[in-house]
Protein backbone atom coordinates (compact mmCIF):
# COMPACT_ATOMS: atom_id res chain seq x y z
CA UNK A 1 0.00 0.00 0.00
CA UNK A 2 1.36 3.59 -1.21
CA UNK A 3 0.53 6.59 0.08
CA UNK A 4 1.25 9.51 -2.37
CA UNK A 5 0.62 13.82 -1.43
CA UNK A 6 -0.33 14.96 -5.17
CA UNK A 7 0.42 17.90 -3.34
CA UNK A 8 1.09 19.33 0.51
CA UNK A 9 0.40 22.56 0.73
CA UNK A 10 -2.76 25.17 1.75
CA UNK A 11 -5.76 26.52 0.07
CA UNK A 12 -3.41 29.42 -1.09
CA UNK A 13 -0.64 27.43 -2.67
CA UNK A 14 0.12 28.83 -6.46
CA UNK A 15 1.85 27.67 -9.33
CA UNK A 16 3.19 24.36 -10.00
CA UNK A 17 5.65 23.97 -7.47
CA UNK A 18 2.72 22.85 -5.04
CA UNK A 19 -0.85 21.64 -5.34
CA UNK A 20 -3.79 21.43 -2.46
CA UNK A 21 -2.85 18.77 0.31
CA UNK A 22 -4.65 16.17 -1.17
CA UNK A 23 -3.65 12.55 -0.41
CA UNK A 24 -3.72 9.29 -3.06
CA UNK A 25 -3.90 6.01 -1.25
CA UNK A 26 -3.25 3.09 -3.87
CA UNK A 27 -3.43 -0.74 -2.88
CA UNK A 28 -2.03 -3.89 -4.71
CA UNK A 29 -5.22 -4.25 -6.21
CA UNK A 30 -4.85 -0.83 -8.70
CA UNK A 31 -8.14 0.90 -6.56
CA UNK A 32 -7.08 4.43 -5.81
CA UNK A 33 -8.67 6.13 -2.82
CA UNK A 34 -8.46 10.04 -3.14
CA UNK A 35 -8.40 11.74 0.44
CA UNK A 36 -9.99 15.30 -0.01
CA UNK A 37 -10.20 16.36 -3.85
CA UNK A 38 -9.63 20.20 -4.35
CA UNK A 39 -10.45 22.58 -7.18
CA UNK A 40 -6.62 21.78 -8.44
CA UNK A 41 -6.94 18.07 -8.40
CA UNK A 42 -7.18 17.77 -12.51
CA UNK A 43 -3.30 19.28 -12.40
CA UNK A 44 -2.09 17.65 -9.53
CA UNK A 45 -3.17 14.08 -11.17
CA UNK A 46 -1.31 15.37 -14.14
CA UNK A 47 1.68 16.01 -12.50
CA UNK A 48 1.48 12.25 -10.87
CA UNK A 49 1.00 11.12 -14.43
CA UNK A 50 -2.83 9.96 -13.50
CA UNK A 51 -6.23 11.53 -14.30
CA UNK A 52 -9.93 11.05 -13.25
CA UNK A 53 -10.03 7.42 -14.68
CA UNK A 54 -7.56 6.28 -12.58
CA UNK A 55 -9.59 7.11 -9.05
CA UNK A 56 -11.86 4.56 -8.01
CA UNK A 57 -12.53 6.21 -4.55
CA UNK A 58 -12.66 9.27 -2.99
CA UNK A 59 -12.95 10.33 0.82
CA UNK A 60 -14.09 14.40 1.81
CA UNK A 61 -13.07 15.79 5.26
CA UNK A 62 -14.75 18.89 4.75
CA UNK A 63 -16.32 21.51 2.53
CA UNK A 64 -13.50 24.02 2.08
CA UNK A 65 -12.83 24.25 -2.08
CA UNK A 66 -9.32 23.37 -1.02
CA UNK A 67 -10.96 19.47 -0.46
CA UNK A 68 -13.59 19.89 -2.54
CA UNK A 69 -13.67 21.71 -5.32
CA UNK A 70 -12.20 19.28 -7.79
CA UNK A 71 -15.57 17.33 -7.24
CA UNK A 72 -17.33 18.99 -10.40
CA UNK A 73 -14.84 18.06 -12.76
CA UNK A 74 -14.83 14.77 -10.98
CA UNK A 75 -18.48 13.91 -11.56
CA UNK A 76 -18.64 15.21 -15.10
CA UNK A 77 -15.94 13.23 -16.04
CA UNK A 78 -17.11 10.12 -14.74
CA UNK A 79 -20.79 10.85 -16.29
CA UNK A 80 -19.73 12.07 -19.80
CA UNK A 81 -16.51 10.13 -20.65
CA UNK A 82 -17.80 6.31 -21.72
CA UNK A 83 -14.38 5.22 -20.07
CA UNK A 84 -14.86 6.69 -16.91
CA UNK A 85 -17.03 4.37 -13.78
CA UNK A 86 -18.60 6.48 -11.35
CA UNK A 87 -16.00 6.61 -8.19
CA UNK A 88 -17.52 5.59 -4.35
CA UNK A 89 -17.90 8.89 -2.43
CA UNK A 90 -17.05 8.08 1.27
CA UNK A 91 -18.07 10.98 3.93
CA UNK A 92 -20.02 12.13 6.72
CA UNK A 93 -23.16 12.26 6.71
CA UNK A 94 -23.25 15.37 8.23
CA UNK A 95 -21.51 16.93 5.41
CA UNK A 96 -23.56 14.61 2.30
CA UNK A 97 -26.40 17.05 2.55
CA UNK A 98 -24.91 19.90 2.28
CA UNK A 99 -22.04 19.05 -0.03
CA UNK A 100 -24.58 18.92 -2.80
CA UNK A 101 -27.04 21.73 -1.75
CA UNK A 102 -24.52 24.08 -0.72
CA UNK A 103 -21.49 23.46 -2.61
CA UNK A 104 -21.85 21.46 -5.77
CA UNK A 105 -25.87 21.83 -6.58
CA UNK A 106 -25.52 25.01 -8.47
CA UNK A 107 -23.16 23.96 -11.30
CA UNK A 108 -24.36 19.84 -11.51
CA UNK A 109 -28.28 19.98 -10.73
CA UNK A 110 -29.03 21.17 -14.38
CA UNK A 111 -28.36 18.68 -17.24
CA UNK A 112 -30.02 18.51 -20.42
CA UNK A 113 -33.25 16.81 -20.33
CA UNK A 114 -32.79 16.07 -16.46
CA UNK A 115 -32.29 17.01 -12.89
CA UNK A 116 -29.48 15.78 -11.09
CA UNK A 117 -28.80 14.51 -7.47
CA UNK A 118 -25.11 13.68 -5.78
CA UNK A 119 -26.21 10.13 -6.78
CA UNK A 120 -26.03 11.07 -10.46
CA UNK A 121 -22.09 11.38 -10.26
CA UNK A 122 -20.94 9.54 -7.21
CA UNK A 123 -21.75 6.35 -5.57
CA UNK A 124 -22.33 7.81 -1.92
CA UNK A 125 -22.26 6.23 1.13
CA UNK A 126 -23.09 8.13 4.31
CA UNK A 127 -20.99 7.57 7.08
CA UNK A 128 -22.28 8.49 10.93
CA UNK A 129 -20.35 10.65 12.62
CA UNK A 130 -17.13 9.48 14.47
CA UNK A 131 -18.01 6.45 12.60
CA UNK A 132 -16.23 3.90 10.22
CA UNK A 133 -15.99 3.07 6.72
CA UNK A 134 -13.64 -0.13 5.21
CA UNK A 135 -11.75 0.37 1.87
CA UNK A 136 -9.59 -2.63 0.45
CA UNK A 137 -9.56 -4.34 4.09
CA UNK A 138 -8.68 -1.24 6.33
CA UNK A 139 -10.98 0.24 8.69
CA UNK A 140 -11.24 4.31 8.40
CA UNK A 141 -12.33 5.66 11.08
CA UNK A 142 -13.56 9.56 11.21
CA UNK A 143 -11.71 11.75 13.83
CA UNK A 144 -13.95 15.22 14.67
CA UNK A 145 -11.38 17.82 14.61
CA UNK A 146 -12.12 21.45 15.42
CA UNK A 147 -11.65 23.62 12.19
CA UNK A 148 -13.88 26.12 12.53
CA UNK A 149 -15.46 27.62 15.41
CA UNK A 150 -18.49 30.02 14.51
CA UNK A 151 -19.13 30.68 18.17
CA UNK A 152 -22.52 29.41 17.67
CA UNK A 153 -21.58 25.83 15.87
CA UNK A 154 -18.59 24.31 14.94
CA UNK A 155 -18.16 23.60 11.18
CA UNK A 156 -18.41 19.80 10.52
CA UNK A 157 -14.25 18.07 9.80
CA UNK A 158 -13.02 14.76 10.29
CA UNK A 159 -9.51 13.62 9.93
CA UNK A 160 -8.48 9.88 9.79
CA UNK A 161 -7.83 7.46 11.68
CA UNK A 162 -6.19 3.53 10.27
CA UNK A 163 -4.10 1.87 10.38
CA UNK A 164 -1.95 0.02 7.89
CA UNK A 165 0.47 -3.43 7.90
CA UNK A 166 0.31 -2.67 11.37
CA UNK A 167 1.25 0.88 11.21
CA UNK A 168 -1.46 3.05 13.09
CA UNK A 169 -1.94 6.36 10.90
CA UNK A 170 -3.56 9.67 12.32
CA UNK A 171 -4.60 12.28 9.43
CA UNK A 172 -5.40 15.43 10.72
CA UNK A 173 -6.44 17.48 7.52
CA UNK A 174 -7.61 20.93 8.29
CA UNK A 175 -7.46 21.09 12.54
CA UNK A 176 -6.47 24.17 15.48
CA UNK A 177 -4.11 22.41 17.46
CA UNK A 178 -7.03 20.98 20.17
CA UNK A 179 -5.31 18.54 22.17
CA UNK A 180 -8.42 17.40 23.79
CA UNK A 181 -10.30 16.89 20.99
CA UNK A 182 -7.48 15.24 19.61
CA UNK A 183 -4.71 13.99 21.52
CA UNK A 184 -5.42 10.49 22.13
CA UNK A 185 -5.08 10.06 18.14
CA UNK A 186 -1.35 11.67 18.73
CA UNK A 187 -0.74 9.14 21.76
CA UNK A 188 -1.75 6.20 19.45
CA UNK A 189 -0.66 6.50 16.05
CA UNK A 190 2.87 5.68 15.01
CA UNK A 191 2.72 7.98 12.07
CA UNK A 192 1.22 11.89 12.04
CA UNK A 193 0.62 13.96 9.13
CA UNK A 194 -0.58 17.36 10.86
CA UNK A 195 -2.07 20.24 8.76
CA UNK A 196 0.59 22.78 9.68
CA UNK A 197 0.22 26.83 9.04
CA UNK A 198 3.61 28.51 8.31
CA UNK A 199 2.23 32.06 7.74
CA UNK A 200 3.71 35.40 9.24
CA UNK A 201 0.24 36.10 10.13
CA UNK A 202 -1.17 33.56 11.91
CA UNK A 203 -5.02 32.59 11.00
CA UNK A 204 -7.06 31.24 14.18
CA UNK A 205 -8.20 27.77 12.05
CA UNK A 206 -5.62 25.67 11.67
CA UNK A 207 -2.54 24.86 13.97
CA UNK A 208 0.51 26.66 13.44
CA UNK A 209 4.02 25.91 13.02
CA UNK A 210 4.77 27.90 16.27
CA UNK A 211 1.66 26.20 18.34
CA UNK A 212 3.31 22.77 17.21
CA UNK A 213 7.04 22.71 17.71
CA UNK A 214 5.49 22.78 21.51
CA UNK A 215 4.74 19.49 21.84
CA UNK A 216 6.25 16.44 23.33
CA UNK A 217 9.33 15.18 21.49
CA UNK A 218 7.61 11.77 21.55
CA UNK A 219 4.67 13.09 19.51
CA UNK A 220 6.78 15.27 17.05
CA UNK A 221 9.35 12.47 16.40
CA UNK A 222 6.29 10.74 14.89
CA UNK A 223 4.49 13.73 13.05
CA UNK A 224 5.60 14.56 9.23
CA UNK A 225 3.89 18.61 8.27
CA UNK A 226 1.60 19.43 5.39
CA UNK A 227 -0.69 22.00 4.63
CA UNK A 228 1.99 25.17 4.54
CA UNK A 229 2.08 28.24 2.71
CA UNK A 230 4.61 29.03 -0.37
CA UNK A 231 7.74 30.51 1.08
CA UNK A 232 10.73 29.52 3.08
CA UNK A 233 10.05 26.80 5.85
CA UNK A 234 11.36 26.50 9.23
CA UNK A 235 13.96 23.65 10.05
CA UNK A 236 11.32 21.06 10.73
CA UNK A 237 13.93 18.01 11.68
CA UNK A 238 16.27 20.33 13.72
CA UNK A 239 12.86 20.92 15.68
CA UNK A 240 12.14 17.34 16.67
CA UNK A 241 9.38 16.45 13.73
CA UNK A 242 10.16 14.06 10.58
CA UNK A 243 9.65 16.99 8.26
CA UNK A 244 7.54 18.57 5.88
CA UNK A 245 6.31 16.77 3.32
CA UNK A 246 7.07 17.64 -0.47
CA UNK A 247 4.26 17.46 -3.70
CA UNK A 248 5.03 13.84 -4.76
CA UNK A 249 6.32 12.50 -1.75
CA UNK A 250 5.37 8.42 -1.05
CA UNK A 251 5.52 6.60 2.18
CA UNK A 252 5.48 2.98 1.96
CA UNK A 253 3.69 0.08 3.97
CA UNK A 254 3.86 -3.14 3.47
Amino acid sequence: MRLLFLGSGSAFTVGADNFHSNLLLISETGRKLLLDCGSDIRFSLHEADLCHRDITDIYISHLHADHVGGLEYMGFRALFDPDCQKSNLFLSQDLAGELWEKTLSGGMRCLEGDIATLDTFFTVYPIKPKGQFLWEGIQFNLAPVIHINTGYFVMPSYGLFFEIAGVKIFLSTDTQLCLDVVGSYYEQADVIFHDCETSQFPSPVHAHYHQLVTLPAAIKQKMWLYGYQPGSLPDAKRDGFCGFVKRGQTFEFL
